[in-house]
């Protein structure tokens, strides 16, 4: 069974279009099972109907004729029930439907599968037998369960790309789309979508040797100078938009263009022998090849970039014509795999969002979109490149989410959210400059997270009082190498004058996970359980002493540095960490520095670590929970994954009374406590976080006037009632409705930014 099933994926995936792919199975299997008839019916999701898609043994003339209604005979009652239905004898079933035109009354024996994709019911696959002594067994069973979850993958995708060619389907124009995906950049964007194809394709590049070697070896420089000035050209074009560790991603590409890397390989190839095309196109295939087999994200988009490259060489080594691309008013910029030179090719004022088909919050392009306010959608499953150019597009930022083709009435109510969005903004200017105060007095600090430059910007405009996170492994994932100390200074520097005399929380560096350098590769099988934050450092202290020293030094004459160290899951860890952090404070004092002893924390984003809060407690002067990872690991759901996504949940109960246990521990321990993530920038969030005790919320900037203006206006009686009710909920779905039905009553309904979004999308096909 299992090579006759290898067989059946192989055919199957070879296929020309659904049509023939149902064809093939249905087909295949009648044969291997040995069975009269088997069928296949999918379910219309416009009329809410079976249709007979594809069948071998009963008549054909019935194919896209026969249908049911959703709980309709046999096959409905296997949809409805979503598992196998096994019958020696149908007919005597109350359930059973007869079809005089599928001659289906000479067969007795009935095996029904579901086909289920991401628990959607697609539609049954059905196996007959004339003969009423036949029971299929357990072992066939299996076999046409398997087939079935080969068959559900390929529905969807044919679903998406508009390959399905059920009756309705067919009759009018999908409108209201919507494809899941991770958030790359927060925001909304409505426009017109344009996919940028790559300039080159190496798939059409033949094997040749060189007929002359210098002819070649000079083609190929031009080409790389030629290249060269193009990424100038774009980062020149982006200069005023991104800071210079913004704008060092560009030098990067530059770097790689370097003879002593991957130019200098595809010389000595060309010099070897290969004619300039083939020498590049081995070239790069290695080099990509390399990237994407290691585990860590970070490191497998480099393959994007490396691809981008290479391709931007062979349009100049094929001397193919630049084409002046016309950008449409409000462009979406789609592609398989946006690099930072695609996002820089179209002009700013045209560019109103980004989705990209493949990659993660982590790459290149999610950093560049963050620092210019674009909204952006990365990583999405099953989604038609090809079939969404030049179409209408909406692009939700803060969901992850794009919906395209939006109808009339749908673009009107995003065009009401988002004007409505603006001015709230503009009503928020007035409360940047008062401090974030309930009703009766209860004081919390408004902090943001930023890593950054350009999110200092923003932050100071929105009012912040301090950082309660600085990412600093940005700079660090900007390089070619570890920068210096006195690069770091710089970096820290920068940081801390743009908010003293207020606070800033400077994480240590945090890499593995989905954050990697590609000067430091960590392969790992599972890299979120493996080697990543606290643990790199302590194992590497020349890397921890370096960061320690510079920003020691940065904090001299502002004394608003705070040290942060994440990923801890011992208390082992933070003794270790503290002699470290003590004897640099001690040899920088020795140097003539007059700096003063920094405030050290604890990151709690790790399970064990919330079961040591006490422990923790005696040992630092602050706690800040990041409640991102701490959600992740407490659900087991990496939120970067489109598949598992909607399975991670901030308002989840476990996550709630954890972290109701984290404020209750802290309690009289003389620590602040904060807490930094998406919880701490959504409304409802912060209202719970404030009545369980937590002292800071720091979220990003586009987030803090929206969570001061709810804070502002109720009391923290009012939001330890509801809390007290909320703990009591077992659903996370039933948190997020009590919350915002809460806040909707007390009248912040045009605070529910992200539910609103979700409500406007509710109509639409998911």
């Amino acid at each position: 069974m299992l090579a006759t099933l290898r067989g059946i994926v192989q055919e199957v995936n070879a296929a020309a279009d659904l049509n023939e792919a149902l064809q093939l199975i249905v087909d295949r299997v009648q044969s291997s099972m040995q069975t009269d008839v088997c069928s296949i019916y999918l379910l219309d999701s416009v009329e809410n109907r079976y249709v007979l898609m594809a069948t071998k043994g009963l008549n054909l003339d019935a194919v896209g004729q026969v249908s049911l209604g959703y709980s309709e005979g046999l096959v409905g009652l296997v949809g409805v029930r979503q598992e196998p239905i096994n019958l020696e004898h149908a007919q005597n079933h109350h359930r059973y439907r007869y079809f005089p035109e599928t001659g289906e009354e000479r067969y007795e024996s009935f095996l029904g599968v579901p086909i289920i994709h991401h628990k959607k019911v697609l539609g049954v696959i059905v196996v007959q037998q004339a003969s009423n002594s036949r029971h299929f067994d357990e072992g066939e069973e299996a076999f046409l369960v398997t087939v079935s979850a080969q068959l559900a993958g390929i529905i969807a995708h044919s679903e998406a790309t508009s390959a399905f060619v059920g009756p309705s389907l067919i009759s009018s124009k999908e409108q209201d789309l919507v494809f899941k995906g991770v958030a790359g950049s927060p925001g909304v964007a409505i426009g017109q979508s344009m996919v940028m194809f790559p300039p080159a394709d190496f798939d059409s590049v033949p094997e040749r040797t060189s007929d002359d070697i210098d002819a070649d070896l000079a083609l190929f420089d031009g080409a790389i100078e030629s290249v060269r000035v193009d990424i100038s050209k774009v980062g020149e074009r982006l200069a005023e938009q991104l800071r210079p560790e913004e704008q060092a991603l560009f030098d990067v590409y530059i770097g790689m263009l370097d003879d002593k890397a991957l130019a200098g390989e595809v010389q000595n190839k060309i010099k070897a022998g290969s004619c300039a095309q083939t020498a590049l196109k081995h070239v790069i295939k290695d080099y990509a090849s390399h990237f994407e087999m290691m585990s860590d994200a970070y490191l497998r988009e480099r393959a994007v970039d490396i691809k981008d490259l290479g391709r931007r060489i062979l349009s100049y080594l094929q001397e193919r014509e630049t084409q002046t691309l016309n950008f449409p008013e409000r462009t979406v910029l789609v592609s398989d795999e946006l690099t930072p030179t695609m996002l820089g090719e179209v002009p700013r004022e045209n560019l109103v969002g980004l989705v990209s088909i493949k990659g993660s919050g982590s790459s290149h392009v999610a950093i560049l979109a963050r620092a210019m306010g674009i909204p952006t959608v990365m990583g999405l499953v099953d989604v038609p490149l090809s079939k969404l150019d030049r179409c209408e597009m909406v692009v939700d930022g803060y969901n992850g989410d794009i919906l395209i083709s939006p109808s009339a009435e749908m673009q009107a109510h995003y065009a009401t959210v988002l004007n409505e969005d603006k001015e709230l903004d503009e009503d928020l200017k007035e409360i940047i400059e008062l401090p974030c105060e309930t009703t009766d007095g209860h004081r919390i600090h408004s902090w943001v997270n930023t890593g950054l430059m350009a999110d200092v910007v923003r932050s100071l405009d929105h009012g912040a009082e301090g950082v309660g996170l600085y990412r600093t492994e940005v700079p660090f994932m900007i390089n070619e190498r570890f920068p210096s100390e006195y690069e770091q200074m710089l970096y820290y520097r920068e940081q801390l004058e743009a908010f003293a005399p207020n606070q800033v929380t400077m994480r240590t560096l945090d890499i593995g996970g989905d954050k990697a350098l590609t000067y430091f590769p960590i392969e790992e099988e599972n890299p979120f359980l493996g080697w990543r934050g606290i643990r790199v450092t302590l194992d590497h202290p020349e890397i921890f002493l370096v960061q320690m020293r510079a920003m020691l030094k940065a904090s001299q004459g502002l004394n608003n540095l705070r040290i942060m160290l994440p990923m801890v899951s011992s208390v082992n860890e933070v003794e270790e960490a503290l002699h470290l952090i003590y004897r640099e404070y001690h040899e920088v004092r020795a140097e003539g520095y007059q700096v003063n002893m920094p405030q050290v924390g604890v990151m709690v984003e790790v399970p064990a670590a919330v079961y040591q809060v006490r422990e923790l407690a005696e040992r630092v002067d602050f706690l800040s929970v990041g409640s991102n990872d701490l959600t992740q690991y407490l659900l087991a759901v990496d939120r970067n994954n489109p598949r598992v996504a909607p399975l991670y949940h901030s308002f989840h109960p476990a996550v709630l009374q954890a972290l109701y246990k984290i404020a209750q521990d802290s309690k009289g321990m003389h620590v602040q406590l904060s807490i930094c993530g998406e919880l701490a920038g959504d409304p409802a969030g912060a209202l719970l976080l404030m009545a369980m005790g937590y002292d800071a919320l720091s979220m990003n900037a586009s987030n803090l006037l929206r969570v001061k203006a709810v804070l502002r206006g109720v009391s923290l009686e009012w939001a330890q009632d509801l809390l007290k009710e909320v703990l009591m909920l077992d659903s996370s779905y039933i948190v997020e409705s009590t919350l915002t039905l809460a806040l909707k009553e007390a009248g912040f309904d045009r605070f529910l930014r992200r539910s609103r979004l979700a409500e406007v999308k509710s109509s639409a096909a998911l």
